[in-house]
């Protein structure tokens, strides 16, 4: 076989498996980005379903001491719903991104980024203390009443 011939096919090579690495990272970008769905659908579901039982429950209820605790149900449900619609926004971003350098022709290395599970992680965290804090004063609140 020719030298010419033999650098032709382990250049081929190369490419081939330059494509399939392309491909590879397509793929797992693409399970990143279904995951973020399933995860953002889940928060927005739970955000629904607060706001569904705490309506559920005002309309067998008078008009009472419980309304501020139904405000903070709501406002609780409304933060999932909000934590849900971002995580899905900056999914589809990062994604968008992940997309346009893997087709890039440009040397793929890593560039390290902002998470979008930190991001959540991080939203999720305040919701949960902001919640915590508010049914504890609450109940220390009725307690002392």
């Amino acid at each position: 076989m020719e030298p010419s011939n033999q650098r032709s096919q382990a250049r081929n090579a190369i490419d081939v498996g330059i494509e399939l690495a392309k491909e590879r990272n397509r793929l797992a970008a693409e399970r990143t980005l279904m995951a973020w769905i399933r995860t953002s659908l889940a928060m927005i579901g739970f955000g629904f379903g607060i706001d569904s039982v705490v309506s559920a429950i005002l309309s067998f209820q008078t008009v009472s001491d419980d309304v501020n605790s139904a405000r903070l149900s709501r406002f609780l449900g409304l933060a999932f719903i909000a934590l849900g619609v971002y995580a899905l926004l900056a999914a589809i971003v990062d994604h968008t991104r992940e997309l346009r350098r893997i087709r890039g022709n440009a040397q793929y290395t890593y560039k390290p980024r902002l998470s979008v599970g930190i991001t959540v992680s991080i939203g999720l965290l305040i919701i949960g203390v902001l919640a915590f804090a508010s049914i504890f004063i609450q109940a220390i609140l009725r307690s002392l009443a």
